[in-house]
């Protein structure tokens, strides 16, 4: 088996791998090789040189189950080769699919206004399984299989392995500079509005939540320990474009204010890169640099702003800028499991095949994929029971949790000017769920 397929069956055995079972796992359609072996999984098509890469690398819609899980190559067929267990559902090629974002690289044309591939045209949302972690259920049920065949394999109870909380700081103020009046009493809250809110102290600034977030996510903390949750917050350092807007200095004296106090509340400080960097991946290394020389510290987390990271084979970039571990990967349009999976994995670029060292935290829920109506337009009611749903089903897999909510989200002003004024609410709901974990 070549490296990158060893690690894909590693991925799915987990914590088991440390038996060292994967000597009794083959790959293989040779019917001489399986006596072998005491589990063997029959290759599909989809690695063969005149398939990959082309549209015979598809998956047909519908999708075949196996046990119920949705199977993307292969069938569901389990024989006995003599004392082999032969499975033909080709869970390692299923697996590479949705780990890789391979689907991304044959349909480059479907993309959005900001160049993302788009969630709801996912094969995993049309399928009907975006809120399922298929892949780690690929791992129980091989697990489950090799247990049969008499191996000991402990049935892990379940239970969140690690809670991120994490905070995209698009804009940390909402009016602390005589731009930001300009740019007020050009929309027409008045001059003397802004001016008001200009003179007070930057905790009264309607953006600056960031005391109310770090309460909440102490408040986790504090029960679960530090090794089972992080609270990181990406901040920007770079852009141009209008969609990086506003712009803000963590030079200024409240960018050294709100730096002080993520660092006294023991937070990760993590790089949101740019919209202009997700278009030009080669200025993350400059975007990383500027962070590291404000903070004081390495920068070794990322998160694209829009989660524009465009294209599968521009992590590349990312890792040669020092990125170790990146956030990104959640659809903007969709909550679930964009890599069809809830657990930390290392990047595989599908173009050349290979594996690298930078890895990926599937992101679970943004807070604003909930309730934009060009996206899920969900109601208060419906979004809490849909958080609970993806909470619960990371529980049973034994993966991780990445939440991102955005600080100006929770902002009273947004409650007061936006249609949707729930997002404070479901946040600290979605923390007392947290907290019995």
């Amino acid at each position: 088996m070549n490296p990158i397929l060893s690690y894909i069956l590693d991925f799915l055995l987990g914590d088991t791998k440390t038996l060292e079972l994967d000597c009794h796992i083959g790959y293989t359609s040779d019917p001489e090789m399986f006596h072998r072996y005491n589990l063997v999984i029959i290759p599909s098509t989809f690695f063969d040189e005149h398939v990959y890469g082309t549209p015979l690398s598809m998956p047909e819609l519908p999708l075949k189950e196996i046990n119920g899980i949705p199977l993307l190559f292969g069938t569901p067929e389990v024989i006995w080769h003599g004392n082999t267990f032969v499975v033909h559902a080709d869970i390692i090629a299923s697996a590479y699919f949705l780990l890789t974002r391979y689907e991304e690289i044959g349909r480059r044309d479907i993309r959005d206004e900001h160049g993302r591939f788009s969630g709801k045209e996912s094969l995993p949302y049309r399928a009907g399984f975006i809120h399922r972690p298929v892949v780690d259920e690929y791992g129980q049920l091989l697990q489950a299989w090799l247990r049969e065949l008499g191996f000991p394999i402990p049935e892990p109870k379940p239970g969140i392995r690690k809670i991120w909380l994490t905070h995209d700081v698009d804009a940390p103020f909402y009016c602390r500079s005589l731009r930001n009046v300009i740019r007020e009493t050009v929309k027409g809250s008045g001059f003397k509005r802004a001016f008001q809110m200009l003179k007070q102290p930057l905790e009264n600034d309607p953006y600056y939540t960031f005391p109310w977030l770090a309460e909440k996510d102490k408040s986790v903390i504090d029960v679960l320990g530090k090794e089972h949750c992080e609270a990181v917050y990406f901040l920007k350092t770079g852009g141009k474009s209008v969609q990086d807007k506003p712009y803000y200095a963590l030079s200024s004296f409240d960018g050294h204010s709100l730096l002080a106090l993520l660092k006294s509340s023991k937070a990760v400080i993590g790089l949101h890169s740019s919209y202009d960097a997700g278009k030009n991946p080669s200025r993350i290394e400059f975007e990383r640099q500027a962070l590291e020389k404000a903070a004081g510290q390495k920068i070794r987390y990322n998160r694209h702003h829009y989660l524009a990271c465009r294209e599968p084979e521009d992590f590349h970039l990312l890792e040669k800028a020092g990125i170790e571990e990146d956030f990104t990967m959640g659809y903007p349009d969709v909550a679930g499991f964009r890599l069809g999976t809830s657990r930390p994995v290392r990047w595989i670029n599908p173009v050349d095949r290979r594996l690298s060292s930078l890895t990926l935290h599937p992101l679970t829920i943004m807070d604003v994929s909930l309730s934009e109506e060009k996206y899920m337009n969900l109601a208060y009611d419906a979004a809490l029971a849909y958080c609970r749903d993806l909470i619960f089903r990371i529980e049973q897999v034994n993966g991780e949790l990445v939440l991102l909510w955005h600080n100006d989200s929770v902002s009273p002003l947004q409650a007061r000017e936006e249609a949707v004024d729930w997002h404070r609410h479901l946040y600290a709901a979605l923390i007392d769920v947290l907290k019995e974990k």
